[in-house]
């Protein structure tokens, strides 16, 4: 059961530390949403990093998009991008040094108040660079590393939320670098660096808190100068619950999966990885070519994006299954290669497509069949017994063949294709919610899941779910989805 009287505080607070507001009149968003998840070379002319740029980059990935209020008083606030449970547990600080408008400087965000509190004054770019073993990153104007803090996840998922640290953290990657595509800021990932030196820089309790990811944004100038010298830092943070337990497994994955060295980084960086699968498929139903247009802007998709509670059971298109997995799986700029995990689709309602189980072949573009016949049943169950996984249109499988991925990056490799499918879960919400359906993640169980799939999946690990289709809060519902919801209770339709 859950001790709601320990339940964590959503935010992390500096009582001590300045609050500097930021700018509320936000740069539109008006591009397409299929325009900002679109793979190739960043713009030709990129737009200059200042403080209502990088506002619109903190608050449309990680900013509260709306507060809800339930009998009793307590509320939850939401934020641009999901999180399991709610939790939010990904905490973002920004190390600027040229940014228009903003001193140099080692910053928290506080989405509750979007504001930042700066922990160190100076430009650490220098710093991030050398934890990095990454150059370019002192000549951008700024990079944003995402954390987690553990309790707050641990509260409900104990342990397991080690995974969830890196879903979570990958999904709001996923809007993050659509809302730079968009606003023409380069941005990539640098999932490689020291991480004792970048846990110091913030100040983090590493018993509690630990980076994640580093995310340089805007072009290339001048290379920063050496940073000043890190002291201790130790800011005064309010506490997030009168008690909390600890979960070692947790803190030692964690640990086991770090760098200690800038020479460990380099040549960890260096060994290469697996690249996408090369086995051959057969039984291919091929997809439709994806749309180029969603019909949503960014804005708009990501204010109306949630996790859908409800599913109808209706149909959406093999068009925009199509397009919401294309756009999903395009790649992101890294300092690793993507292609980590692969992707399952058990199809329940798409026009077009008969209703079964596939893998996705992501080079031909199309579906490989491995059960024919109705799923929805089973997909429930995977998805530990939640109906979401049968009531959907069709829901996606994450998995990875864990021994070759570790084998190339080592314990490391667990975070970066938990990060990966957080991150393709986070597309698919954008997809879904731009072409005006739904999506919510869900957990799995683990061998249930890749004993449905074999022996196409043996050996490999389930590491995330994502469903599709279409909301129930219509209020006419149509016959088909009476129907549908009636079964799916166990009761007579009428």
């Amino acid at each position: 059961m859950l001790d709601w009287e320990s339940k964590p505080l959503p935010f992390k607070v500096y009582p001590a530390l300045e609050q500097i507001r930021l700018p509320t009149a936000l740069p539109p968003l008006a591009v397409d949403t299929f325009a900002a998840l679109a793979p190739g070379a960043p713009s030709a002319r990129p737009a200059p990093l200042d403080l209502e740029r990088l506002a619109a980059l903190l608050f449309f990935s990680a900013g509260v998009t709306r507060v809800k209020t339930y009998p009793g008083g307590a509320q939850v606030h939401f934020r641009a991008a999901a999180s399991t449970g709610a939790l939010y547990q990904t905490e973002v600080y920004v190390i600027a040094g040229a940014v228009e408008g903003l001193e140099p400087g080692v910053y928290h965000f506080g989405p509750g108040d979007f504001s930042l509190r700066r922990l160190r004054a100076g430009d650490f770019r220098g710093a991030v660079a050398l934890a990095a073993a990454d150059d370019a990153v002192a000549a951008q104007p700024a990079s944003l590393i995402l954390s987690a803090i553990y309790w707050r996840n641990t509260w409900k998922y104990q342990a397991r939320g080690y995974r969830h640290l890196f879903w979570d953290s990958g999904t709001l990657l996923g809007q993050l670098l659509a809302v730079a595509r968009a606003l023409d800021v380069p941005a990539r990932l640098v999932t490689g660096f020291v991480d004792a030196q970048l846990n110091g820089l913030l100040g983090l309790d590493a018993e509690k808190e630990g980076v994640l990811v580093a995310v340089p944004l805007g072009a290339p100038g001048p290379v920063a100068a050496a940073p000043p010298v890190i002291t201790t830092l130790a800011p005064e943070v309010i506490p997030l619950s009168s008690r909390e337990v600890d979960y070692p497994v947790l803190r030692d994955a964690y640990d086991n999966a770090s760098l200690d060295s800038e020479a460990e980084v380099a040549d960890w960086r260096e060994r290469g990885g697996p690249s996408r699968s090369d086995v051959v498929m057969h039984d291919l139903t091929p997809l439709p070519a994806p749309l180029g247009v969603a019909g949503r802007s960014l804005a708009e998709t990501i204010a109306k994006r949630g996790s859908t509670r409800e599913f109808s059971g209706e149909a959406i298109t093999a068009e925009a299954l199509s397009s919401a997995l294309s756009h999903a799986t395009g790649g992101f700029p890294a300092d690793v290669p993507s292609g980590l995990v692969d992707l399952y689709v058990n199809v329940h309602a798409v026009t077009g497509i008969e209703p079964g189980a596939y893998a996705y072949d992501r080079r031909a573009h199309a579906l490989a069949r491995l059960r024919a016949g109705d799923v929805r049943e089973a997909s429930a169950f995977l998805c530990l017994e939640q109906a979401l996984g049968g009531a959907s249109s069709a829901t996606v499988f994450f998995l990875a063949d864990l021994a070759r991925v570790l084998e190339r990056w080592g314990n490391r490799g667990y975070r970066l294709v938990n990060l990966e499918a957080g991150l393709i879960g986070g597309r698919l919400y954008l997809g879904a919610y731009g072409q005006r359906f739904g999506a919510s993640g869900l957990t799995f169980y683990d061998r249930a899941v890749v004993e449905f799939f074999s022996p196409h999946a043996a050996g490999k690990d389930a590491i995330f779910v994502t469903a599709l289709g279409r909301s129930a809060k219509s209020p006419l519902p149509s016959r088909e989805r009476v129907a549908w919801r009636a079964e799916a209770r166990g009761k007579p339709s009428e």
